[in-house]
C-alpha cells in the first residue's frame, strides 16, 4: 500500500489479505482480522450514536485487552483521538490528563485488579472532568451498572452491538492518537499523532523486525497505553501475525505463554526479561523466540550477559513517544557489545539522523556524542496545546530535537548513549553516566549503581549512589580505588553514598529512577559537605 493510508483503510486492507488468521489471541479466546473489523466498524457506530464526533478525544483507561485496539480503530474511523491514560495512574494523573486532553468519554475497567476506580474518581475534582459526558465501562461480563462520576454510562458490550459505521470520517493527516511524555518535573506533553505516521511506521517496523514473515506470533505484554506496546502491536497487524495479549506482565504467565504459542518476537523492558528468565531455569528457556528488542532501565552488563548465556537474541532499541517507538534496532547478527547497545538502525528508509552539538547547533561528525536529532515519517504532528513546545522541539532547518545524547556510527547506524540532561560535560568532554555507572556496576560487591552531576568548586563532577549487595560491605576509598583502576580521573565520582532503594515514578513500561531528584539530594549532600 501507499503511504497516505488512514487507519480505516489500513484495517480494511488487513482484514481482507488476513481474514481469518488470527489477529489476538486473549484468555483463550481468538479475534481474527476480519472480526477485528468487524468490531471496530461496530464500535465505531456505537460511539456515533453516543455522540462522539470528529477531533473529539477519548481517553482509554484501560489494560491490555482485544477493546483497547476494537476502540483504537473506531475512534480512527470517526476521526475522533484515542487519548491513553496509564491504569496506574491515580487521583491526580487522571485528573490532569483526562482533564487537560478536553476528552468526551472516558473507558474504563472498574473492577481490573481490585483496583477501585470508581474511588479514584471520586477524588477528582469534577470540574476538571467537566468536558466527559460519557463513561464507558468495560469488564469481563459485559454489561454496565450506575452511573459514574455521575455522567451517563453505557458499556462496551452496548457499542459492540450498534449498526456498523463504515463511512471514513478522517484523513491521512487527521490526528489520531495522543500519548504522554513521561516527565518527572513538569506536567505531562501530549504527543499528538495522525493517521498517516501511525500506519506507515507500522508497516516499517513489521518489515524491518520480520514481523510480515509466515509464523510470527508476537507477546503483548507490553501496555498499550505506552508507545512502545502500542507501536510492536500495530506493526504485528501490518504483518498479519499474531499477538498474545496479556493485561498484566507476569513472567511466569508470559513464559508459559511464550512456551504454548510458539512465540517468535517480544519487546519490552531488561527487567522483563530478566523476571522471565529467572522464572525458566532451563538453559535455553525459550528456544522459539527469534528477536528480542529491550529498551534499558536498569544496568545492562550482567542483564546482556545472562542473555547471551540462554541463548535468548536480544537487540538494543530507539524510541521516544514524539518519533514512536521501536524507531530503530540494532541487528541480531552483530556482536553482543554492539548490538545491546540503544540506538541501531532506522526502521524506515526515508528516516534521517543526524548529531548536533547542543550549545553551539553545528552538526558533529561521525563518533562524536551531542543530541541526536531526526526527521522522519514516524515523527509527530505537534505537542497538542502547546504551540511553544512544539516550536522549541525544532531546529531551524526542521529537525527534531529528541533531549538525547547519542552519536553516529560509520555504517549510518546511531548509538543512543543518555538523555542530554543527564550527559556530563567533564573535563570538556561529553561523558554518559551510564559509562561510569557499568564500572561501577562491574565491582563484585555493587547491586546498582546511578551517577548524576553536580556542580563543586572544581566544576561539574560526577557523584554516584550505590545500593551493595545484600550482606555485603563496602566503603567510599574502595570504590574510589575501583573506578581509578578502570576510568580517567575526571569520571572517578566526587562522592560515593549508598543507598537501600533509588527514588523511582512509574511510567507506562516501567519503573524509571528520578534522577533529577537524586541530583537534588546530591547538591544538598555537598552543601552540607562545603558550606558557603
Amino acid at each position: 500500500m501507499a503511504d497516505g493510508e488512514t487507519l480505516s483503510a489500513f484495517l480494511d486492507d488487513i482484514a481482507a489479505r488476513f481474514g481469518e488468521a488470527p489477529a489476538l489471541l486473549y484468555g483463550g479466546r481468538r479475534l481474527s482480522y476480519a472480526e477485528l473489523a468487524d468490531a471496530a466498524e461496530r464500535v465505531a457506530g456505537g460511539l456515533r450514536r453516543i455522540g462522539i464526533r470528529p477531533g473529539d478525544p477519548v481517553a482509554l483507561w484501560l489494560p491490555n485487552v482485544p477493546a483497547y485496539v476494537i476502540l483504537v480503530f473506531a475512534l480512527a474511523r470517526l476521526g475522533a483521538v484515542s487519548v491513553a491514560v496509564n491504569t496506574r495512574f491515580r487521583g491526580m494523573e487522571v485528573e490532569d490528563i483526562v482533564g487537560r486532553s478536553g476528552a468526551r468519554a472516558l473507558v474504563m475497567w472498574p473492577g481490573f485488579k481490585g483496583i477501585d476506580f470508581d474511588g479514584i474518581l471520586a477524588q477528582v475534582n469534577p470540574a476538571r472532568l467537566a468536558s466527559v459526558e460519557t463513561v464507558i465501562v468495560y469488564d469481563e461480563t459485559g454489561e454496565a451498572s450506575g452511573r459514574v462520576i455521575g455522567r451517563r454510562t453505557v458499556s462496551f458490550q452496548d457499542l459492540l452491538r450498534a449498526e456498523a459505521e463504515r463511512a471514513e470520517h478522517a484523513t491521512p493527516e487527521t490526528p489520531v492518537a495522543m500519548f504522554t511524555t513521561s516527565g518527572t518535573t513538569k506536567a505531562p506533553k501530549f504527543v499528538l499523532h495522525g493517521h498517516a505516521g501511525i500506519v506507515r511506521h507500522a508497516r516499517d517496523v513489521a518489515a524491518a523486525f520480520g514481523l510480515d514473515r509466515p509464523g510470527a506470533v508476537t507477546m503483548g505484554a507490553l501496555p498499550l497505553c505506552g508507545v512502545f506496546g502500542f507501536c510492536q502491536t500495530m506493526a504485528a497487524l501490518a504483518g498479519g501475525g499474531t499477538t498474545v495479549v496479556h493485561p498484566v506482565f507476569d513472567p511466569e504467565a508470559v513464559a508459559e505463554a511464550i512456551r504454548v504459542h510458539s512465540v517468535t518476537h517480544m519487546m519490552g523492558t531488561d527487567t522483563m526479561f530478566s523476571g522471565m528468565l529467572a522464572a525458566r531455569p532451563e538453559p535455553r528457556p525459550f528456544p522459539t523466540l527469534k528477536l528480542c528488542g529491550f529498551a534499558a532501565f536498569t544496568g545492562l552488563d550482567r542483564f546482556l550477559a545472562e542473555c547471551e548465556r540462554r541463548r535468548l537474541p536480544m537487540v538494543g532499541l530507539y524510541g521516544m513517544s514524539e518519533v514512536q517507538a521501536l524507531f530503530s534496532a540494532q541487528r541480531v547478527e552483530d556482536p553482543l557489545e554492539r548490538r545491546g547497545e540503544g540506538g541501531g538502525y532506522p526502521v524506515s528508509r526515508d528516516a534521517q539522523v543526524r548529531v548536533c552539538d547542543p550549545e553551539t547547533g553545528e552538526v558533529l561528525p561521525t563518533g562524536t556524542s551531542g543530541e541526536l536529532q531526526f526527521r522522519a515519517p514516524s515523527l509527530m504532528l505537534r505537542y497538542e496545546g502547546n504551540t511553544e513546545a512544539t516550536a522549541e522541539a525544532f531546529t531551524p532547518d526542521g529537525w527534531f530535537r529528541s533531549g538525547d545524547a547519542g552519536r553516529l556510527r560509520e555504517d549510518g547506524s546511531f548509538v543512543f548513549e543518555a538523555r542530554m540532561g543527564d550527559v556530563l560535560r567533564l573535563a570538556g568532554f561529553l561523558t554518559s553516566p551510564a559509562e561510569i555507572e557499568a564500572w561501577i556496576e562491574r565491582h563484585p560487591d555493587v547491586a546498582e549503581a546511578q551517577v548524576v552531576g553536580v556542580t563543586t568548586g572544581k566544576g561539574l563532577r560526577p557523584f554516584a549512589f550505590v545500593i551493595p549487595h545484600p550482606g555485603r560491605a563496602l566503603d567510599e576509598a574502595t570504590l574510589v580505588e575501583h573506578c581509578r583502576e578502570g576510568m580517567a580521573n575526571y569520571k572517578v565520582p566526587v562522592r560515593f553514598v549508598l543507598v537501600e532503594a533509588f527514588p523511582v515514578t512509574e511510567s507506562a513500561n516501567a519503573v524509571k529512577i528520578q534522577r533529577h531528584r537524586l541530583r537534588e539530594m546530591a547538591e544538598e549532600m555537598l552543601a552540607e559537605l562545603e558550606p558557603d
